[in-house]
């Protein structure tokens, strides 16, 4: 057995029902775990289900042997996903099916190292846990090859090979050629197959703040573990040394050992907001190191800052070749980009954190900043500059004037003690905006779905989608969680990305504004951001389906811009409705209202008080579409108002006000929350309830004939 083998199985527990750890029958034997901080335990939801609703909500501890035979009480912090009744277990129990347990007493047990990465498959695995298969109780191995997912998104991972039998759910799935646990065993298929979870599927825990701390809790005590322990026995023995001595090539560069002290500095800081602020520095990075041209073409759900620099290895092949780069760098064989891409990401996420204004964070910021500073040392100037520059900030010149260093900032001039400004603006805006797609009917009620990415650029990446699609009815319900995850991976930096639905016409009145990402139960009353309704957080505006078929018609492109140089001014959708309401006499044909809003000012904005999916409103919106307006305001509501003139008149003076398109979007939302208030609504904000907006760009996403997603990753590239 290798020693990296043998100190995996150390790090193995079993799991049993209370008073069971000793029992060597394994008559009251659950399932497998491992340690993966001091203290914490990572197995299977479905083992420690056994229990039943008791041991899933915390209230009753479950028996955690060590392959001593010492046992010790463990609780459940965290079931991912906790069944709707606890006392009633799943079968199967769905992924993620992962279980975090705090145990007592353990805090010098053996830990394995988790992988900062996403799995790269096909890698070569061992898999470790306890069985009774062989008539007594005892640790197992197997090995085998992980081969890939099961399922688009990436939430299962398939295993081929010596795979253990049942008892060894919940134990670890290891890369044998990195030295990393990538996943968690879940089960054996027919014959040599298995499944595990990824461990990244981790990320989960974050999807609320209580788990967010939780995650970053046993992250930081996972790190400093891994540090301190390298800092008593050196690579002779433990987890950086066996990397080290797997690491092909040769000694140097970003190295087993500079990661253990980077990721135990990195642990030490306020962890990201949303997966969004990771992403954004590591594109950043990228397209500072690899050469032109890069676009991000795999969307990544990073929740701590370790995982962005998993995302930054192999940059070495992604950039051989001997190009010239940017900033006059030349990236031959002998440029380490992974070093430089790590170094200049680092230094990146300490001008963030230090925006934060932490100050828990002075400390660990200064310490970080120093080692940077020391390890850039051998990079080419260029990049040792850099790196500098957005430590200290400042002019290019080190000792040129520099502005007052902001709250929280780090301090690295000695013996000048000069306080260091982060030499990186903080982002203008969100990293990305969110594209919510429904399709018109296909499947007799269904609607298909995708959720995509709007990156700068014309760039669109694809996250998920659903071909056959579901009901009107269960819209809300279905797009929620994916929804909720790429608003995370768009958020950054403080700017909440946008979130547009583009819609067929008859979804025109879905009042997607007013869905709320958390699940029906869960607002817990008040106003907490992440319960609001989506339009009163951020902006939402609504887009046409139909007319993404085929390229902008000139009327489209020509009245967008005409939007946007202003002065915008109203004009009704239907000729009729300021003075004859929206279900007066007298209505406007359809052709009519073409011809009149054909001729009317580029940077005109069709009004109406009524609703724009059926009946009148749905023939005057057909008319606007087709003269080329691409922003129009109405009210999804067709009863309860007889406010027409005034909503009219409201509307006129807010464009006005706005002057320009690019600012009616946020007007919109303080709309919407002034006139929210259930018991003490805004009076002056009642006439613009359920307001709706049309905003639709004709240029992002591109249209038909131009690229729709990102390019693949280059060969060789980040993974």
């Amino acid at each position: 057995m290798s020693a990296l083998e043998g100190t995996a199985r150390r790090a193995v527990v079993r799991i049993s029902a209370p008073g069971g750890g000793y029992d060597a029958s394994g008559a009251r034997f659950w399932g497998s775990g491992f340690f993966i901080a001091p203290g914490w335990v990572l197995t299977c939801a479905h083992v420690v289900g056994n229990g039943g609703g008791d041991v899933l909500r915390g209230a009753t501890a479950v028996d955690v042997t060590d392959w001593h035979g010492r046992t010790a009480p463990g609780r459940v912090a965290f079931a991912l996903p906790m069944p709707a009744d606890p006392d009633v277990p799943p079968r199967p129990w769905r992924l993620p099916d992962l279980a975090l347990l705090e145990v007592e007493g353990a805090e010098g047990a053996e830990c394995l190292w988790l992988s900062d990465r996403s799995a790269v498959v096909p890698a070569p695995i061992s898999l470790h846990g306890w069985s009774f298969d062989m008539g007594e109780l005892g640790l197992r191995f197997g090995v085998g090859t992980a081969t890939g997912g099961d399922g688009a998104d990436g939430t299962a991972m398939l295993l081929r090979g010596e795979i253990p039998v049942a008892g060894c759910s919940g134990g670890p799935v290891v890369d044998t050629a990195r030295g990393a646990v990538i996943g968690v065993c879940k089960g054996r298929g027919k014959d040599t197959a298995g499944l595990a979870v990824p461990i990244t599927a981790l990320r989960r825990l974050a999807d609320d703040l209580p788990g967010r701390d939780r995650l970053h809790a046993v992250i930081r005590a996972h790190d400093r573990h891994h540090y301190a322990r390298y800092r008593a026995v050196g690579t002779g023995a433990g987890w950086t040394g066996m990397q080290q001595a797997l690491r092909p090539g040769p000694a140097d560069g970003f190295t087993p050992v500079l990661r253990t002290h980077l990721f135990a500095r990195l642990a030490e800081l306020s962890p990201p907001a949303t997966p969004g602020e990771v992403m954004a520095l590591v594109e950043t990075v990228k397209r500072r190191v690899i050469q032109e041209p890069y676009q991000p073409g795999v969307e990544h759900d990073p929740r701590s800052w370790r995982e962005g620099v998993g995302l930054l290895y192999d940059l070495r092949d992604g950039g051989q070749g001997g190009q010239g780069g940017h900033g006059g760098m030349e990236a031959g064989p002998d440029r380490d980009l992974e070093l430089e891409a790590v170094l200049l990401y680092a230094a990146r996420v300490a001008a963030a954190v230090s925006r934060f204004g932490a100050l828990d964070d002075t400390e660990p910021l200064r310490e970080l900043s120093t080692w940077i500073a020391a390890q850039a040392e051998p990079l080419p100037d260029v990049i040792r500059v850099e790196i500098h520059r957005i430590l200290h900030g400042g002019s290019d010149d080190p000792d040129g004037p520099r502005a007052p260093s902001p709250p929280g900032t780090v301090e690295l001039r000695k013996p000048e003690r000069r306080d260091v400004e982060p030499g990186v603006a903080a982002p203008s805006g969100a990293r990305a905006d969110v594209l919510v797609q429904v399709d018109s009917l296909v499947y007799g009620d269904r609607y298909p779905w995708r959720v995509k990415l709007l990156l700068d650029g014309g760039v669109v990446n694809p996250l998920v989608g659903d071909e056959t699609g579901v009901p009107r009815a269960r819209l809300r319900e279905t797009l929620r969680e994916p929804i909720a995850r790429a608003l995370r991976q768009g958020d950054a930096g403080g700017h909440l990305a946008e979130l547009h639905v583009m819609l067929p016409r008859e979804l025109f009145d879905e009042p997607v504004d007013s869905w709320q990402l958390s699940p029906p139960g869960a607002d817990g009353g008040g106003i907490d951001p992440h319960t609001l309704p989506l339009g009163q957080r951020r902006v939402v505006v609504v887009r046409d389906r139909r007319r993404r078929d085929q390229p902008p018609t000139p009327e489209w492109q020509q009245r967008w811009d005409g939007t946007f140089r202003g002065p915008l001014t109203a004009v009704p959708l239907r000729r009729e409705a300021p003075l004859k309401g929206h279900g007066g006499p007298g209505r406007e044909g359809g052709h009519a209202a073409y011809g009149r809003l054909s001729f009317a000012e580029d940077s005109a904005v069709p009004v109406y008080c009524g609703e724009a999916a059926v009946g009148a409103g749905a023939t005057a919106m057909e008319a606007a579409l087709a003269a080329g307006h691409a922003v129009v305001i109405w009210r999804r509501c067709a009863t309860g108002h007889t406010d027409c003139a005034e909503f009219h008149r409201r509307v006129s003076l807010l464009v006005g006000e706005a002057g320009t398109a690019g600012g009616l979007p946020q007007l919109i939302r303080s709309l919407r929350i002034a006139c929210a208030d259930p018991e003490a609504p805004d009076p002056e904000a009642e006439w613009a309830r359920s307001i709706t907006l049309l905003y639709d760009s004709p240029h992002h996403p591109p249209s038909p004939g131009e690229p729709l997603c990102a390019p693949l990753p280059r060969p060789g590239g980040a993974a």
